[in-house]
């Protein structure tokens, strides 16, 4: 397959790294043979879950409340096609009090699974494909089973998430630019796409697509051609329609967008430029103004790439990853929103941090590594946004995206 500028800049002298999670876990009937994926079936495997549609579904079998003591699960994403990586899907838990992570080996038969989400319902996991074939792929949690795998219409995917209703999945093609709808079943699975909408211009490069705090607008990440477009999304069809388009200062490259939990203002972390933006957002047009940010706290000392920023559920904090500097930044957030000030770094304790996540209790942050095919784990003091390792990274092949449930 292909080699896009994202996976060479993050494998470049990528270290082989060895993991629990490198081995068959043995549970389930997803580990195996890789049955349900490129097949285009993506019902199978859905008898027994009922007939409610997918956002009524009670229960959270895939996702414990934050409250919950006792281990919790952990996903991993990985390159399977790349020297050192994963063979599929990592599977581990951590402790929730510690940090702490143990693998429990890997769900194989779905290929470069480089970014991961859950449904809202927790019942769901979902999965790209970033080949140049991309693909979505969908996974029972009760019995990790894979239910099936759809086709992006693109190449190279590399983000998904899943509409707050839970009906739809979203994805972003960064090879060939476009933007995917897929529907999602009462069981998970996922049917034939509903649309692709590709930016025009010039070497576009979809990085994310995310919907915004109002569920009404849905918003693309253009990294290619310097823009955030936003999409009014249908949801009894399933089709996106454009009604804003918002543009960074040439050459940006943004990369990653998230919102204020306010839901009127949005940071955007920008991978070429080494910057971060701080935009005002209209709700009823769905209107992103994009301003001027914080420095990265990478002090131009070396060459940077802004990977993802982060909101605490308070909106009192926010944390970007530094690949390069191989750096978590923090920032207080003021003003409602409206200002980040930069508070500092703290080193990452790894090399080249391409996702971070929080806990679903916002207690722990974890960073997946993917030079040094590691995921570090951090506490995040809640009253001053200060952050302290917990404990030894975890060894992770090309770790890309960590997905703590």
């Amino acid at each position: 397959m292909g080699w896009s500028r994202r996976r060479f800049l993050g494998t470049l002298a990528a270290l082989p790294a060895a993991s629990a999670c490198d081995a068959p876990s043995g549970t389930g009937n997803g580990t195996g043979d890789g049955t349900g994926t490129g097949t285009g079936t993506a019902t199978g495997g859905g008898s027994g879950s009922g007939t409610e549609p997918a956002e009524r579904r009670p229960g959270t079998p895939g996702r414990p409340s934050p409250e919950a003591s006792g281990p919790r699960p952990l996903y991993l994403g990985t390159y399977t096609s790349a020297e050192g990586g994963g063979t599929g899907i990592g599977l581990a838990s951590y402790d929730p009090a510690t940090g702490r992570i143990t693998g429990a080996g890997t769900l194989r038969g779905v290929p470069d699974p480089s970014y991961l989400a859950v449904h809202p319902d927790g019942r769901t996991l979902y999965a790209v494909s970033e080949r140049d074939d991309g693909a979505v792929s969908a996974v029972r949690l009760a019995d990790r089973r894979v239910l099936g795998s759809r086709s992006t219409g693109g190449a190279g995917p590399c983000h998904l998430s899943v509409h707050p209703g839970g009906r739809w999945l979203l994805s972003a093609n960064y090879t060939s630019g476009s933007v995917a709808v897929h529907p999602i079943d009462a069981s998970g699975a996922l049917g034939e796409r509903t649309d692709l909408v590709t930016h025009p211009g010039r070497e576009p490069h979809a990085h994310q697509i995310v919907t915004a705090p109002d569920g009404r607008h849905v918003l693309a990440v253009d990294l290619g051609t310097d823009t955030v477009r936003t999409y009014r999304l249908d949801e009894q069809k399933g089709t996106l329609t454009e009604v804003a388009r918002a543009r960074t200062r040439p050459g940006a490259g943004p990369r990653h967008l998230t919102f204020h939990p306010g839901g009127r203002y949005a940071y955007l972390a920008n991978e070429v430029d080494d910057t971060v933006a701080v935009c005002a957002y209209d709700p009823d047009s769905g209107r992103l103004d994009i301003g001027e940010g914080p420095a990265t706290g990478s002090d131009g000392d070396e060459t940077n790439y802004p990977a993802q920023i982060l909101v605490t559920a308070n909106g009192r904090y926010a944390f970007l990853a530094n690949r390069g500097h191989d750096s978590l930044a923090r920032y207080a957030v003021e003003d409602d929103g409206a200002r980040l000030r930069l508070l500092g770094t703290v080193p990452v304790a790894g090399d080249f941090p391409r996702h971070i996540a929080f806990s679903p209790d916002g207690r722990l942050l974890f960073a997946a590594n993917q030079r040094s095919g590691t995921v570090s784990v951090f506490r995040v003091d809640r009253a001053t946004g200060a952050l302290r390792l917990a404990g030894e990274p975890f060894a992770s092949p090309v770790a890309v995206c960590a997905l703590p449930l």
